[in-house]
């Protein structure tokens, strides 16, 4: 479900720095964008960057965690992005970046900073540390919320924006801990939306910022800013040849992360829609050549999902066209709710934004036929 990003680059996870180890890589990559928007772009914003700094600092946070090592190389912790565990038993040091959500002192990082940890400290800007609990993660967004027991003079929250409403050329700032570099202020622009990122899981994190600001090892978790000084998205990862920045980093988007945190904080988990198809594309350029519609295809569907008990059919067939293989014989989605979808990543937003149990009207095309199909959601697995 992922396309290649190129035979050398490769995706990195930010968040575990770990000294005297080497970074293992992801062998995921990154889809092209989704989503286009005609917003004009905020360059300038209220604020500066040095403004957004000083505003900012204090709510962001250094996280320090402590996984015990297995002895076999790689550590406790099975998500490559950021390096492993040591080479031997006994423990391994890693950090990463957090910030402050609310007054009660609950910190939101990404999940793979914490994974596995037996011990997380938590250093504010004025230089205090508190012991941090976990209050809740989520491996298929990457997400986890922290607590620690602090007091309301050094807890800073920061505010969310809507990451909906980013678009290509926005200015941007990051603020991490890289490389054990705390305080770290970079800046740039949105260079893409609508991206799709691999989670700890392997699934598909949907809606990514891309960007071009500076961000490194270590950066994982931090918060990026819109001009306005709200947080549009968590930094989490960076495509590269060499494992450092080439301006070429990815961020969770802010809805996304408020969506989790909040299930996060109430229950503890997160739960995800599931569709229950594995969707392909049907490029308007190619469908004629295809023979199908487009819009987009069913490639395969998964038994007793709610696609399967409305009656998809998947595709019986296949052509290949420049190399591509496309699913034929089948049913191809071209709505939902009446709006209309073109992409495989568009649709797989629009069940990612819904929660289970809802049910979709799809448009779809069978045979040249158009006609609707209620689809009720299941709640995806956390291994598919």
């Amino acid at each position: 479900m992922l396309v290649g990003a190129g035979a050398a680059a490769v995706a990195y996870g930010l968040g575990a720095h770990r000294a005297s180890t080497t970074s293992a890589v992801s062998t995921g990559a990154t889809t092209k964008a989704a989503v286009t928007t005609t917003r004009t772009a905020n360059t300038s914003g209220t604020l500066t960057v040095g403004q957004i700094a000083k505003d900012a600092s204090p709510g962001v946070v250094e996280i320090d965690s402590t996984t015990s090592s297995s002895g076999n190389g790689s550590g406790t912790q099975p998500f490559p992005f950021g390096g492993g565990g040591g080479s031997g038993s006994g423990t391994s040091e890693a950090e990463g970046t957090g910030f402050v959500i609310d007054t009660a002192g609950h910190i939101v990082t990404n999940e793979h900073v914490i994974q596995g940890a037996s011990s997380i400290t938590v250093t504010f800007d004025d230089a205090a540390t508190y012991k941090a609990t976990v209050v809740g993660s989520d491996e298929s967004t990457d997400i986890a919320v922290l607590k620690v027991n602090a007091p309301a003079s050094v807890l800073h929250p920061l505010q969310f924006g809507d990451s909906s409403n980013v678009a290509v050329g926005d200015g941007v700032v990051a603020i991490g801990d890289p490389y054990q570099l705390d305080d770290t202020v970079t800046s740039g622009i949105v260079s893409a939306v609508g991206r799709e990122i691999t989670s700890p899981n392997n699934l598909l994190i949907v809606n990514a910022i891309q960007t071009d600001a500076a961000i490194n090892h270590g950066n994982s978790g931090g918060p990026l800013f819109d001009l306005d000084g709200k947080v549009i998205g968590i930094t989490a990862q960076i495509q590269s040849q060499g494992g450092g920045n080439e301006g070429i980093g990815f961020a969770i988007p802010s809805n996304t992360v408020q969506q989790v945190t909040s299930e996060l904080i109430q229950t503890g988990t997160a739960k995800h829609a599931l569709l229950g198809i594995t969707p392909q594309t049907i490029p308007a350029s190619l469908a004629t050549t295809i023979g199908d519609a487009a819009g987009v295809a069913v490639k395969t569907l998964e038994s007793g999902t709610g696609a399967a008990s409305a009656g998809l059919k998947a595709g019986t067939g296949s052509v290949t066209i420049a190399g591509v293989q496309y699913p034929t014989g089948g049913d191809v989605i071209t709505s939902v709710d009446g709006t209309a979808v073109t992409t495989a990543e568009q649709l797989r937003a629009t069940v990612d934004a819904h929660q289970p149990g809802d049910t979709l009207k799809l448009g779809v095309v069978r045979g040249g036929q158009s006609r609707t199909v209620s689809v009720t959601l299941g709640t995806r697995s956390t291994t598919s």
